[in-house]
């Protein structure tokens, strides 16, 4: 009899170690499922967010391919300048080695890429680095990109400022040749605001951790003066 008893308790202890078993299992299948609906999710969500996003922003006419920045002439060598409007070093860059690019560019050597990047916000109270960036991107919608660019450069505030205003942006353009009806809308109306964002994300992406930072053919010019800028281009053309 009790031996009987012992088959059947031992009999239990099996088809209950057995259920344990089946529920673990169909818990460890649904949590599995659940993971797997949740990555796939996630990564049809990334998708769409990143298509998107890479359709949210406005770009001016002349820019380049991807949208990261302004192009001029169409020379064999690429020249990359990554410049913030509010950056002093970037206005002695200008100052220093601007004419010697555009004379590249003339001379059909190179071809130089501007990606006005917003990188000083913090020393501006209104976001000067990227209100002055955007409106050099309504500046190329005007076609008179280097001319503004040029010119804002001539009238950059100081760091830790307001910076210019909306309206002074405006006459800038204005000065330089640009229609003050759709200059000035396209600057009020903070047309490529978005573009700029574009312009900087893409930049830091790139590991550009300051400005000015200058590139020929992808590599960094560490004497960026005019006889360093002239010498870089003419060895990557060869």
């Amino acid at each position: 009899m009790s031996s009987r008893k012992g088959q059947r308790d031992a009999a239990r202890v099996v088809r209950e170690q057995l259920a344990r078993e089946r529920r673990r299992r169909r818990t460890l299948w649904v949590s599995t499922a659940a993971v797997a609906v949740l990555v796939i999710a996630g990564l049809i969500g990334w998708g769409v967010w990143s298509n998107q996003r890479s359709d949210d922003f406005t770009t001016p006419p002349g820019a380049n391919a991807d949208g990261t920045g302004i192009v001029t002439g169409g020379g064999p060598v690429t020249v990359d300048v990554y410049e913030d409007f509010l950056c002093p070093a970037c206005k002695q860059f200008e100052q220093t080695s601007g004419a010697t690019l555009e004379q590249l560019v003339a001379e059909n050597k190179a071809k130089v890429v501007y990606h006005p990047v917003a990188y000083l916000n913090r020393f501006s109270t209104t976001e000067y680095s990227t209100r002055s960036s955007a409106a050099s991107g309504c500046a190329a919608a005007g076609g008179k990109f280097r001319e503004y660019a040029k010119a804002l450069f001539d009238k950059q505030p100081p760091e830790g400022s307001a910076g210019l205003t909306d309206d002074e942006l405006i006459d800038i353009g204005v000065g330089v040749g640009l229609d003050q009806g759709s200059f000035g809308g396209c600057v009020k109306d903070n047309t490529y605001k978005t573009w700029t964002g574009h312009v900087t994300e893409e930049a830091s992406r790139s590991n550009i951790t300051g400005t000015p930072t200058i590139l020929v053919n992808g590599q960094p010019v560490a004497n960026p003066t005019p006889d360093g800028l002239t010498a870089a281009v003419a060895a990557a053309g060869k």
